[in-house]
């Protein structure tokens, strides 16, 4: 598992709120599901160390069935690098039973003032091969965007 998926985004608010935005169990649920998705953090220990559990539920999972289950993707997140308002640093695993979706994969969230704005980029390493590339960078994309409307409605 040596594949590294990446996709940035621009938004409109400064790093610190950028990065309180990834800190916070409220808004990571508001904003990170991609579209087609809904979440729920069922703990949260946002401390380096600490980590979260989130269970994404797909709207329709019809077309794509989930790693955990037919409707779902039950992802452990840990903390491993927090570094205020620069970057975080999660090690994700999935619950499947699938071993094409094992693994510990790397997700750094890049953040860096432009301007006005946050210039986000999300490098996610060691992507188990059972996770579509393309359909990963897509959701990536789709959490920025979603990230951005989050922001940018609030200020």
């Amino acid at each position: 598992m040596d594949r590294t998926d990446c996709a940035s985004r621009m938004i409109a608010a400064p790093p610190a709120t950028v990065y309180g935005a990834l800190m916070d169990r409220e808004s990571l649920e508001a904003w990170l599901p991609p579209d087609g998705m809904r979440g729920r953090v069922e703990w949260w220990d946002p401390r380096p160390g600490g980590g979260f559990r989130m269970v994404l539920t797909y709207l329709d999972s019809t077309d794509s069935p989930g790693k955990t289950s037919d409707a779902t993707d039950v992802v452990d997140v840990g903390f491993t690098e927090l570094v205020p308002p620069e970057r975080v640093v999660q090690r994700a695993v999935f619950e499947a039973d699938d071993p094409s979706f094992a693994g510990t994969m790397t997700m750094t969230w890049h953040l860096a003032a432009v301007g006005d704005g946050t210039e986000v980029t999300v490098t996610a390493t060691d992507v188990p091969p059972g996770i579509d590339q393309a359909d990963h960078e897509t959701g990536i994309a789709s959490s920025l965007a979603n990230l951005a409307s989050y922001l940018e409605g609030a200020n």
